[in-house]
């Protein structure tokens, strides 16, 4: 259950994907029918974006889907600002108000989801579980606070998945392909095509350019950009790690305590119980010195027990409390009480018991030296992320108080890392190989959205790594780097363009010779004759367009450029990195046969099945925006776009 959510919380991109999980899964089936949804608003407060059926989408709902987004992408582009994300503004919010609409149809028609149902789905998710093994509202706020998310944000990721799970896929689910669907798009797979490729490479035309101080400056003016050294800053680190605590250990009270309630591991301890109660300490203690003599059935015997009445079984502690109560209960379970042990007398409200512990075991079937060894590594580990918290908490306080990195640095005891000017990537310009340590790089968002009089600031450095106090004391504008400094680069980049322009300009001229009837290869060899350059004769080259799927999506352009074209056409196609040109021709086509292939068929049938799904759920969300009905507040919207794009 939930497996979408559980996963994408697993994985570091997890992490990060887990707060647009609500846009994938609206995007999974195109909420954005805007023919279906009535424009203006008349009604809606001013800030509410849309309605469907009294659900209001919020600027603040908006706001927040798009702060996460943001907040993603800068892990990867730290730079990234929210006008990087203006395109998606649409699309986001046409899924949003989708998500709302199908929220209220389920509701309309008796598929409205409980909170019961919610909570028990939040419940098996990895990481809101505590020691035990099960949930907790303490290890759920710390997972909602790990992915800056509230409990309703996240509760809507749950929803939508339910609601996807009971009402669109059972609408989807089993889709059928036709073979005569499919049969089309095997055949071209199967088209055979040959022609003729002319490379004509930048670096043949290269020593004709003429290269002059005037031409190299215009060239760095005229691409200054490209040239463009990006804003770098000074950046001081302080890491708070776990490893500053390898003492901290518990202590052995506070491991057999844990023992004693299960373990941290959630594993219980069952003992085989055997037990007699009897009415006065004075039997009791005959029964149990005989019983520490013999066998406990023989000592229970002369008291009219029979073995069936003595019987208990396997008990747990909890279990075995109910039953006998908490003292008797206590007394069995202890520690220093082992396999065979007699317990008692123990006096309860039953009466004075005996007991004997037949066998002891555990619910997992570990030992009890392995579950000890668990225990404490996860009672040390605990300890020592309290400690580090203690020390991050007293920096921080530190740092509110007023004081400066350094001194918070010193009085924590911590070492002071300080960067040379660094980009948004955490790499020197400076021709050095420095990068920021890896396990920093978390921090560089952070980093980039100080200003050098801000208070430093503290932050996780991902799940029990620990923490670092970041600061900067120093911001380089971007800028294009000196002509001087960069002068052999921009020379050498002029000539490659020049040369790529003098390649471009012969592939146009042999494409008028074969316009004109020429053969190929002799258009090719005058041309190069008129440049004075040396150029390999084409290639002939015949493929499948099944066999394009070798280049994994990175297909040649040349190569690209042979099925595009019409039979007899020929047309140029750029060299990647101002390279070259290629002229290419086709020459002959020969139409693909699927009867040798029917394995192609139905493979292409089954490939087809999740854009026809992906089909089938967009109609069948578009009639429940329609029969739900939205209603859009397109000044709120545009004014909430403003907003978002004024504070990036």
């Amino acid at each position: 259950m939930l497996s979408s959510v559980r996963n994408l919380s697993k994985s570091t991109v997890g992490t990060i994907g887990l707060v647009i999980f609500l846009l994938l899964v609206l995007a999974s089936f195109a909420l954005a029918d805007l023919s279906n949804i009535r424009q203006n608003g008349f009604g809606l407060g001013s800030d509410t974006l849309a309605e469907a059926d009294g659900r209001a989408v919020t600027e603040r709902d908006f706001s927040d889907i798009m702060q996460q987004q943001l907040a993603i992408v800068r892990q990867s582009q730290p730079d990234a600002t929210m006008a990087d994300l203006e395109g998606q503004f649409d699309a986001i919010l046409s899924q949003l108000i989708g998500f709302k609409a199908l929220a209220a149809f389920a509701d309309n028609h008796g598929f409205g989801l409980s909170k019961a149902l919610v909570d028990a789905e939040i419940a098996q998710i990895p990481g809101v579980e505590g020691l035990d093994g099960r949930f907790t509202t303490e290890s759920y706020q710390a997972y909602l606070q790990s992915r800056q998310m509230t409990d309703a944000q996240f509760r809507s990721l749950v929803e939508a998945e339910l609601y996807q799970r009971l009402l669109i896929m059972p609408a989807t689910s089993e889709m059928r392909i036709p073979s005569s669907f499919a049969t089309p798009y095997a055949a071209s797979l199967l088209e055979q095509r040959s022609g003729r490729i002319a490379t004509l490479a930048a670096d043949n035309f290269a020593s004709g350019v003429e290269v002059t101080d005037k031409a190299i400056t215009q060239y760095y003016r005229d691409n200054a950009a490209r040239y463009t050294i990006p804003e770098r800053r000074v950046v001081r680190f302080a890491r708070l790690t776990p490893d500053r605590f390898a003492d901290v250990k518990p202590s052995q009270a506070e491991i057999e305590e844990a023992m004693a309630n299960g373990g941290a591991t959630g594993s219980q301890e069952i003992r085989v119980i055997s037990q007699a109660v009897l009415p006065t300490e004075a039997a009791a203690r005959e029964v149990a010195q005989a019983a520490r003599r013999g066998s406990f059935v023989d000592a229970v015997v002369p008291k009219g027990f029979s073995a069936a009445d003595v019987s208990v079984g396997p008990q747990s502690r909890e279990e075995f409390t109910q039953l006998a109560g908490r003292e008797v209960a206590n007394a069995v379970f202890a520690r220093s009480v082992g396999e065979g042990s007699i317990v008692g007398p123990v006096r309860s409200q039953f009466g004075w018991h005996v007991v004997r512990v037949e066998d002891i075991e555990n619910e997992d079937g570990r030992s009890e030296a392995d579950l000890r060894a668990e225990v404490t590594r996860q009672l040390t580990e605990r300890k020592r992320q309290e400690a580090l918290f203690d020390l991050a908490s007293e920096v921080e306080n530190g740092l509110v108080s007023g004081a400066s990195f350094t001194e918070a640095a010193q009085a924590a005891g911590l070492d002071i890392i300080e960067t040379p000017p660094i980009t948004a990537a955490g790499k020197a310009r400076d021709g050095s190989s420095y990068s920021v340590p890896e396990d920093l790089i978390p921090a560089l968002p952070s980093a980039f959205a100080l200003q050098t009089d801000d208070t430093p600031v503290l932050e996780p450095l991902g799940e029990g790594k620990g923490y670092v106090m970041v600061g900067v004391t120093d911001i380089i504008e971007a800028a294009p780097a000196p002509l001087a400094d960069i002068r052999d680069q921009v020379r050498s980049d002029y000539v490659k363009a020049k040369a790529n322009e003098r390649a471009r300009a012969a592939a146009q001229k042999i494409q008028e010779r074969l316009k004109k009837g020429e053969a190929f290869a002799a258009a090719v060899r005058a041309v190069a004759a008129e440049a004075k350059v040396s150029l390999p004769a084409p290639e002939n080259v015949s493929l499948q367009r099944l066999a394009l799927s070798q280049f994994q999506g990175n297909v040649p352009a040349p190569i690209d450029m042979l099925f595009r074209l019409r039979l007899g056409d020929s047309r140029m196609a750029a060299a990647p990195n101002q390279s070259g040109v290629f002229v290419v021709k086709l020459d002959k086509v020969v139409p693909g046969d699927t009867g040798n292939q029917p394995g192609l068929v139905t493979q292409l049938a089954n490939e087809f099945r999740p854009a026809m799904t992906n089909e089938l759920a967009q109609q069948f969300t578009n009639s429940i925006i329609r029969d739900v009905g939205v209603t859009r507040n397109d000044e709120a919207i545009a004014a909430a776009k403003a907003r978002l794009l004024g504070n990036n």
